[in-house]
């Protein structure tokens, strides 16, 4: 699949990764491959009538998901210092739980890892995943080239896979905002069929 995609869906792609690592979350979701579209100028003038920008999604993100992993680790080291304070000693708690329970007790279990797509997205600075549904927003995408009788896939696509998914984060973001989604999937097919010079 990933051969279909033109630079600029590729371009998409790396940035929603490179989006999510600014912000410090995984995995990378279907709002910033959202934010990552904003780049590309004919879906980001068909959202300025709505006053939908790459601003505007990112605080979103960060006010429905939450804060990021260096917030995270703020406030965590401000509550191990609010727990000393009262004579609870996190770290000590930690240890005693790994001793009884074993190592690693306290971490989720990881999904198994599998050779996929999306495994050529992996970076040296760390892999961040693909959330299941982002991932479904991919392959929606690839529906949509083909229903469109495309042999490429372009970020124009990848937005009405986005559309066609229609639950994810970058969805909900839209529809609270009420961008008229139907117009939104008439612009990107507009897009695709008279590509700007």
């Amino acid at each position: 699949m990933f051969e279909r995609f033109t630079e600029a869906a590729r371009d998409v792609v790396v940035r929603a990764q490179e989006e999510a690592r600014e912000l410090g979350q995984q995995p990378i979701g279907t709002e910033h491959t959202l934010i990552a579209l904003l780049d590309f100028e004919p879906i980001a003038s068909a959202l300025r009538t709505d006053e939908v920008d790459a601003d505007y999604v990112r605080a979103e993100v960060l006010r429905r998901v939450g804060p990021t992993m260096e917030e995270r680790r703020e406030e965590e080291a401000e509550d191990a210092a609010a727990l000393k304070a009262i004579g609870i000693d996190l770290d000590a708690v930690r240890r005693a739980i790994e001793e009884n329970f074993g190592p690693g007790a306290l971490r989720l279990p990881r999904e198994t890892k599998r050779k996929s797509f999306f495994s050529r997205f992996h970076t040296t600075v760390g892999h961040i995943p693909f959330s299941q549904r982002n991932k479904k927003v991919l392959e929606l995408s690839l529906r949509e080239a083909l229903r469109l009788k495309h042999n490429y896939i372009a970020p124009e696509h990848i937005l009405l896979g986005i559309l066609r998914e229609g639950e994810g984060l970058a969805v909900q973001i839209l529809v609270e905002k009420g961008v008229d989604l139907g117009r939104l999937r008439e612009a990107a097919t507009r897009s695709l069929h008279h590509p700007a010079a």
